[in-house]
């Protein structure tokens, strides 16, 4: 599909007179759509790659690759934006951003998944904690044109960092010298769709900040939520609608870090609170626990029963249990 797009993508470039060095102005509506198929996490020992998605505002998007992600992650930054964690398992993606900075609380969930982690640049909480905790990493700072690469299709900004997993490989394998393997696996899955008790669930809208609000809707030719951003659908640069099977909403608490002048923000990722876990067109009520900043985050349904993932992909949406989710269920969209 992304080879075809390119070809696509190329073809009109030479009509409109333009050369490759000046890319074509493609904004996001006019990508054709496609629906994506099924990720699954594959049951191999290869190791997981986490990488940084930008998600700052409108220059950062439309995000490319993250359709391969099996599992993204969402949490607050500074200023009320967003950033995201995608990770990636046996995939080949061959384009993946555009990547943006560490922030530490991702550091958790890459290492409970024995992650391969992969930034361009850092906060100093992260710096620290990075080389506190040992994590491998490949930072684009220090590495640049050896894994990473500018395109500025998309906006001329500094939103314009992308790479690869051919290359996070190569490099993570030649040149760090990282274990590629790994026998992590962090979550119970069905090996077909399974449906949840709970309480149907067709919109669920997450005001993360007035500038921005993410939103699923329940597709059920899919068995699927396509995602949206400010009501318009979430399109990849590979024209792929993103479409999770599974999403778990987690509350934990945020807040501004003591005397950092730019607004970084912490996040309470260890400890225990609660949530909902939704697919099938149904939500149910969980709770998470996290013992410590290593170890896996475990997400139950009230009885005490761990959840199991459907086939496909996966987002994890960390708000503060203050934000206002609207759950929108059949009685109330008839």
């Amino acid at each position: 599909m992304k080879k075809i797009f390119l070809l696509l993508l190329i073809f009109v470039i030479m009509l409109s007179g333009c050369s490759i060095s000046e890319p074509a102005d493609v904004m996001p509506s006019e990508l054709p759509t496609a629906t994506p198929e099924p990720t699954l996490p594959p049951e191999s020992d290869s190791r997981i790659i986490a990488v940084m998605i930008d998600n700052d505002n409108n220059d950062a998007r439309p995000h490319a690759g993250v359709d391969d992600a099996f599992l993204i992650y969402e949490a607050y930054v500074e200023g009320s934006a967003t950033r995201m964690m995608a990770l990636f398992k046996d995939a080949d993606t061959e384009k993946i951003g555009p990547i943006r900075s560490s922030r530490h609380y991702f550091l958790d969930y890459a290492m409970e998944h024995d992650a391969i982690y992969v930034h361009y640049g850092w906060s100093p909480q992260a710096s620290k904690d990075i080389s506190a905790y040992a994590i491998n990493n490949i930072n684009g700072v220090l590495e640049g044109n050896n894994v990473f690469w500018r395109d500025a299709t998309y906006t001329k900004s500094w939103h314009t960092a992308y790479s690869s997993i051919e290359k996070i490989m190569k490099f993570s394998d030649e040149t760090k010298k990282y274990r590629n393997t790994s026998n992590v696996s962090n979550f119970r899955k069905t090996a077909v769709d399974k449906e949840i008790t709970g309480d149907s669930a067709i919109r669920i809208t997450l005001p993360y900040a007035g500038f921005y609000k993410a939103s699923y809707e329940y597709d059920e030719e899919s068995n699927t939520y396509k995602r949206y951003i400010n009501g318009k659908g979430h399109v990849t640069q590979e024209g792929v609608h993103l479409a999770p099977k599974n999403i778990i909403i987690q509350k934990a608490s945020n807040f501004t870090i003591p005397g950092d002048t730019s607004g970084r923000q912490d996040v309470k990722t260890v400890g225990a609170g609660d949530g909902y876990f939704i697919t099938g067109g149904k939500i149910a009520k969980i709770t998470w626990s996290k013992p410590d900043r290593k170890t896996k985050t475990t997400y139950k349904f009230e009885n005490g029963e761990e959840i199991s993932l459907n086939p496909g992909q996966t987002w994890i949406q960390i708000v503060p249990p203050s934000m206002d989710i609207a759950i929108e269920t059949l009685n109330t969209v008839q």
